[in-house]
């Protein structure tokens, strides 16, 4: 009996230290307990992992803490390095494995979707759906017909997979957290809506890629809508049409939807896109410019004009000039 119980000991004493030496340096591995699963199963993978010397030891252990029925399902980096108390305390403690994914300033909803759903994060079609509902929007505090614009560019991470309301639920808390009271302040200054911000911080965003001239394309909007002169923004008629070949066509210029800014006066219905902070504060710090016109100069910037007659001028510089040479036949 002695002997046995000498045994026994030894055994549990032997269970209770990791599987591999942490000298040796064993590499991680990432283990899914699915929801529903037993401790003994738990236990089984475990073992079968190489991540614990004994499963029937490690149930004991588990039953003697009262922790075998508390453990937390999902994806676990393990270490055979470990022991069975410090793999048994991350299992109860649910600290699961979390993936980055990472928002640019600029992608709209569908885009988002597409990045929530790659690698099996969150469902798409939930996503979609959740995106346009009434329902939830309004349980945001939010008072538009989608969250678009209100899904702040960020680097998040979740656990996989995480339901498309939590994904939606943190991007538009980020939003509220990025929007200071500073920021609402000033926005109130300009007597503008949380939506009408986000709308033309969106089409900002859209307008260049260059930080530097966000400033300078607000005050061209800002100008243009407090003269009741049409934003003219390529951007916007893209965001209306029901498909686009990456080309934008001059009969795209009359399609009759509420985003073509080229036939409807001021701010388009709501976001074209979601914004990150710099077009944010882009928004409500403009420029002190009085421009009314901007034309790209096929470099990434754009050139400002005050009068249509300068427009006129750098348009035929940058964009008509360049494209009749590269027309020309070589001889």
């Amino acid at each position: 009996m002695v002997a046995l119980g000498v045994a026994a000991y030894q055994t549990i004493r032997w269970a209770e230290g990791p599987a591999i030496p942490t000298q040796e340096h064993p590499p991680s591995k990432v283990v899914v307990i699915p929801n529903g699963s037993t401790f003994q199963h738990v236990a089984a993978l475990l073992e079968s992992e190489g991540l614990i010397k004994n499963r029937a030891v490690f149930v004991l252990f588990a039953k003697s803490q009262s922790a075998d029925r508390k453990i937390r399902a999902g994806e676990y980096e393990l270490n055979p390095g470990m022991t069975p108390a410090e793999i048994l305390s991350e299992l109860l403690n649910g600290h699961v494995l979390l993936h980055p994914l990472t928002i640019p300033e600029g992608l709209t909803i569908g885009q988002i979707a597409d990045l929530a759903a790659q690698d099996g994060l969150t469902d798409r079609a939930d996503f979609l759906r959740l995106a346009k509902d009434r329902e939830f929007i309004a349980s945001l505090g939010i008072k538009a017909e989608t969250l678009e614009g209100y899904l702040y560019p960020d680097t998040y991470k979740f656990p996989h997979p995480t339901k498309a309301r939590e994904v939606l639920v943190a991007m538009v808390e980020q939003l509220r957290q990025v929007v200071r009271p500073d920021l609402l302040a000033r926005m109130q200054d300009l007597k503008m809506t949380m939506h009408e911000m986000l709308t033309l911080a969106s089409v900002i965003e859209k307008e260049t890629g260059s930080g530097g001239e966000r400033p300078e394309i607000s005050a061209v909007f800002h100008n243009r809508l407090k003269k009741r002169i049409p934003l003219q923004s390529d951007p916007t008629v893209i965001y209306g049409l029901p498909a686009f070949d990456g080309n934008l066509h001059k009969k795209d210029l009359s399609n009759p939807s509420p985003y073509n800014t080229y036939r409807v006066q001021g701010l388009p219905p709501g976001p074209i896109a979601n914004p990150g902070i710099q077009a944010i504060r882009a928004t409500l710090y403009p420029s002190d410019s009085r421009s009314l016109y901007f034309v790209s100069r096929n470099d990434g910037t754009h050139q400002f004009s005050r009068t249509l007659i300068e427009h006129n001028q750098a348009v035929e510089k940058y964009q008509k000039r360049p494209f009749r040479r590269a027309s020309l036949p070589r001889m």
